[in-house]
């Protein structure tokens, strides 16, 4: 069975749990303390040595690591990766410009800001730049979305739900939504799929971290 290393506060996580349940994949669900660094462990790190959530085994010692990465596996061959060639390819322009461009900035902030992190007086100004930034990538995204109802093609695609993933709960981190009428149409349109879940939704078998890293297989 599929196995998803995740926490709950995080988009990137959410993006996997989002698409596994789509897909109506079982998987094994591992819950992760990031506070508590339970990633930075010899243990885990053995699995995955950038130290990061998500983390899907796909088989015992086989792991994909980066969010976008696991999307474009679970993908494959499924209505959320188009058949054209250039549509592909514009997917892959959105994942690749998530995750340079939105992710580093909008996901960043929620974070500083939902996990109480210590606002030194050199991340005072960051957050000011990464609201700049931040709200920079929501116009462009706007302007994307105006007359349209998917990043790609006429269906909701894995470039959508890269994106959704850190735009819905971007209030949280300070990013007002008022202004991007056409991101709000998106965002409403995309809630409203079959079997949507919320980021906040525990699914998949719970499996505890010990279980989880006492049964994978050692190099």
């Amino acid at each position: 069975m599929l196995r998803l290393y995740d926490n709950l506060s995080s988009g990137n996580g959410y993006k996997c749990r989002w698409l596994l349940t789509q897909l109506g994949l079982p998987f094994e669900r591992v819950e992760m303390d990031i506070d508590a660094a339970e990633t930075r462990t010899e243990a885990f790190l053995a699995l995955n040595p950038n130290g990061r959530i998500p983390l899907l085994r796909l088989a015992p010692g086989d792991f994909l690591s980066e969010s976008n990465a696991i999307l474009r596996w679970l993908a494959e061959d499924t209505s959320f990766w188009p058949d054209n060639r250039r549509d592909k390819a514009a997917v892959l322009q959105w994942l690749f410009w998530e995750q340079y461009s939105h992710e580093p900035n909008i996901a960043t902030a929620r974070f500083w800001i939902t996990h109480k992190v210590a606002m030194d007086p050199e991340r005072i100004h960051a957050l000011i730049v990464k609201r700049e930034n931040g709200h920079a990538a929501l116009k462009l995204m706007e302007r994307h979305l105006t007359g349209r109802d998917w990043f790609v093609g006429q269906k909701a695609t894995i470039a959508d739900l890269a994106l959704y993933a850190y735009t819905h709960v971007a209030e949280e981190g300070g990013f007002d939504l008022a202004s991007y009428p056409a991101i709000r149409d998106w965002l409403d349109r995309f809630a409203a799929r079959p079997n949507h879940i919320k980021i906040t939704d525990a699914v998949g078998t719970p499996v505890s971290l010990a279980d989880a890293l006492s049964s994978e297989p050692r190099a």
